[in-house]
């Protein structure tokens, strides 16, 4: 029996109580991603609607799509981890499951990070939303958070929650994982030693359903977060490896040179 070979990208969306919205998505990823080897990972965190029957329904019949589902509502973060650890690409991109992000932008993103990419650091595309089509109260909320979050872990992105997101399945599983971490992944990154560049993003209003997040909880949760996440970077601790071999030889003929200058010295009072 062959075994087919693992797709190039993952696309992960995290979804809860989004039904009405799932069958457009698919048709709109569907459309972008064609011509590029993928799969398309759908975590119902614990909808109440019927997300997960049409979830089912699109896994039926497809190959390339997958669901999981949790047992109740765990998080936006908590969806998205899940599916990346399902996921058996070696990129991966994040999408809301409202509709908002396009995912016109994805092959876009995916293009840019091979251009940027480098072996020696971590990489986050991380989209920007070039005209936010949300609600003034959220839009306002959102600049509040993110000037907040700016200042105090200075990592020079001013959208950090926008949902359209790429980066390498390995630099990621290797991230501590939190409640709303998905919105500090460019501080993360960058404490593991990498680097994010921005990528302008369409953005779309909701066509169906409501969002899940308050205006108030989220400024209230979010500086609890940032908190959490600036103890994290002032603890962070990457080592420098150095050659054990070349660093043994030079220990060595540090030692020999030691033994020997008496000697030397003995010679020269002589």
């Amino acid at each position: 029996m062959m075994i087919a070979s693992p797709p190039l990208l993952a696309v992960v969306v995290p979804v809860h109580d989004e039904a009405p919205n799932l069958p457009l998505l698919l048709a709109e990823l569907d459309a972008a991603l064609a011509g590029i080897n993928h799969e398309i990972i759908f975590v119902d965190d614990g909808s109440t609607d019927a997300t997960a029957v049409v979830i089912a329904a699109f896994a039926a019949v497809r190959s390339d799509v997958r669901g999981l589902r949790h047992d109740r509502c765990y998080g936006q973060s908590a969806a998205i981890v899940s599916g990346v650890t399902a996921a058996r690409a070696t990129w991966i991109a994040t999408i809301d499951g409202d509709g908002q992000n396009d995912p016109a932008d994805i092959p876009g993103m995916l293009r840019h990070a091979w251009q940027e990419d480098t072996p020696d650091a971590p990489l986050l595309v991380a989209g920007r939303r070039v005209q936010r089509q949300d609600r003034p109260m959220k839009r306002i909320a959102s600049r509040i958070a993110n000037t907040v979050r700016a200042c105090v872990l200075r990592d020079g992105v001013p959208d950090s929650g926008c949902g359209l997101k790429l980066f390498r399945r390995a630099p990621f599983m290797a991230l501590p994982h939190f409640d709303h971490m998905h919105r500090f992944l460019p501080s993360l990154f960058a404490r593991a030693g990498g680097r994010t560049v921005l990528y302008p993003v369409a953005h779309r209003p909701r066509l169906a359903g409501r969002s899940h997040y308050g205006t108030w909880d989220r400024l209230r949760v979010g500086l609890v977060d940032l908190a959490g996440v600036a103890w994290l970077q002032c603890r962070a601790c990457k080592p420098t490896l150095v050659d054990a071999a070349r660093a043994g030889a030079a220990g060595r003929a540090s030692a020999t040179d030691s033994v020997a200058s008496p000697h030397s010295s003995l010679e020269v009072a002589r």
